[in-house]
This record gives C-alpha cells, sequence and structure tokens, in this order.
C-alpha cells in the first residue's frame, strides 16, 4: 500500500476580513489586523509542511473574507466532494469557486439542492465508519442525511446548542478513528450521551479553553495542530501519545475560526475509516 501523504487545500489570506456578522465572534467594532492574519496564516502553512503535508491552494477573491477557511468548501469522501450550501447569503459566492477548484484538482463534485444547507468539514466529520454531524445552527439535519445517503457511510446528528460553536469542528475534533476531542457543554444531553456511546476515548475541554478554538485542530498522524492558549490539551494528548504543536491564530478566531477551519484535507482525514482503506492518490 501507497503511503498516504496528507494533502489540505488552503486560501491566502489576502482579502481577509471582518467585513459582516454572522456568528458571536465577529465585531466590525473589532477588525482584525489583516497583516498579523497573513504572519500567521503564513506561519499555519509552514508547520502543515514541516510535518509532512502537501499544501493545495485556492485562489483568494475580492467580496469573498471567508474563503480563507476552507474546511467549508465540502465534504470529502475518497474522490468525491460533496459541496457545501452556505446558509448566509454573505458565503454563498464561495460555492462557485471551491467547485471549480476542486474540479481542477480532480474531485466528482456533487452539488446538493439549492434550498438545502449543508456546510461541509465544518459539520461533518469522520471518526471511524461513522459521520458525525452538526446541526441547527449552519446545516440542516435533512441535508447531512441527503449528504449520507449520498456516499453510504452511517450518519449520527448532533444538535449544536451553543451559538459560540456553530460549526460542529469548533467544538468536537476527531484524532483517531476510536478518539476525540470534545467539549460537551456545546451538545444538548442527547448529543452528548451519543458521543460518549460512540467514541471510545474522549478529551474534554473545559470553556477557558474552548472559546481559544481549541478542538478546532488539525490531526496529521499523532501530530495535532493547535491555537495557543490550550495548555491542559497539550497536556492530555501527551498523555494519549499526541505530539501537540501550537502556533498562534488570534485574527482568525475574531472571525470565528481557527486551525482546523483554515484547512481542508483532500486525502481524507486520519480518523476516517474510509481514508485508511483507500489511500489518496492526490
Amino acid at each position: 500500500m501507497t503511503p498516504r501523504i496528507p494533502t489540505i487545500l488552503m486560501c491566502p489570506p489576502d482579502y481577509f476580513g471582518i467585513e459582516y456578522e454572522i456568528n458571536p465572534w465577529m465585531n466590525r467594532a473589532f477588525p482584525a489586523d489583516h497583516g498579523l492574519a497573513v504572519q500567521q496564516w503564513h506561519a499555519l502553512r509552514g508547520l502543515l509542511s514541516e510535518l509532512g503535508a502537501t499544501i493545495e491552494t485556492v485562489t483568494p477573491c475580492s467580496g469573498l473574507p471567508d474563503l480563507v477557511f476552507t474546511a467549508n468548501a465540502a465534504l470529502i469522501d475518497g474522490r468525491t466532494a460533496i459541496l457545501s450550501r452556505f446558509r448566509h447569503p454573505q458565503r454563498q459566492g464561495e460555492e462557485a469557486v471551491f467547485r471549480d477548484r476542486l474540479t481542477q484538482l480532480g474531485f466528482e463534485v456533487i452539488e446538493l439542492p439549492a434550498d438545502e444547507y449543508f456546510e461541509g468539514a465544518g459539520d461533518a466529520l469522520f471518526c471511524g465508519e461513522t459521520l458525525f454531524a452538526g446541526y441547527r445552527i449552519r446545516s440542516s439535519v435533512h441535508s447531512l442525511q441527503r449528504v449520507a445517503a449520498r456516499i453510504g457511510a452511517q450518519v449520527i446528528p448532533l444538535e449544536l446548542t451553543d451559538e459560540r460553536f456553530y460549526h460542529l469542528d469548533t467544538c468536537f475534533c476527531p484524532l483517531s478513528q476510536t478518539s476525540a476531542i470534545w467539549f460537551p457543554a456545546a451538545f444538548d444531553h442527547y448529543g452528548r450521551q451519543v458521543i460518549e456511546a460512540n467514541v471510545e476515548t474522549l478529551i474534554a475541554l473545559d470553556e477557558a479553553e474552548a472559546t481559544c478554538f481549541a478542538a478546532n485542530a488539525v490531526v496529521l498522524g499523532r501530530s495535532v495542530v493547535t491555537n495557543i492558549g490550550c495548555p491542559r490539551l497539550h497536556q492530555q494528548l501527551r498523555l494519549a501519545g499526541f505530539e501537540p504543536v501550537a502556533t498562534p491564530l488570534s485574527e482568525f478566531v475574531r472571525a470565528g475560526g481557527s486551525a482546523k477551519c483554515l484547512t481542508l484535507r483532500l486525502d481524507g482525514e486520519d480518523a476516517a475509516a474510509w481514508a485508511q482503506r483507500h489511500p489518496s492518490d492526490l
């Protein structure tokens, strides 16, 4: 079997900024420092490259400041990409850009009906054979069922109950096929029970680190890349046999995103069982 080379889609932050408010983190009165955001993005890209990832990019577009958050482009399943349908009009222009780039990269791009809401790997994360999927704030539960049927996966819908954690990837991060980081308070009682019943090993965040977007991490094998300000999580990761790495991402947190939001694994997340069975040829 050919070794997998992690391949990540990113978008340079040329036009990144807080131009509107569509989540509780965004406040146009407190804009991001654009120069610092550029430095932080390049530091993250360099770090991921050092950890062995190949970086593909999307060309940034004026008027689409959130294009930088490529995790929301699509859900990847093998060589199929289920394209996002954004709930907010401010982001809907991203769909055509992501569709064209994913097509260029050789994916079969599947588009959902126009009245669906589904925000890609922001709300749909594989942990083993199961697709854990967040709904209510951005994605609709009906859309998640449609996506699961299209790729033939078992889906566990999880209602997100805290507006601060509006995407699943802000409060749940699979580390392997049997382990994950999570922030329990972001889910309702049923969601907490389901996660506890279906994920063997869970690392729970406290609120202070959850609001540093500790769960919004990039996992590359045993390396876990997070924003700074997560010492408790890093200690727990080391005890679990992982190698945590911190890089400052404060300017993207102002817009409601961090390391994971800035990346889309094109070869499949390490926690996805399908990715281990079918190594990508990217």
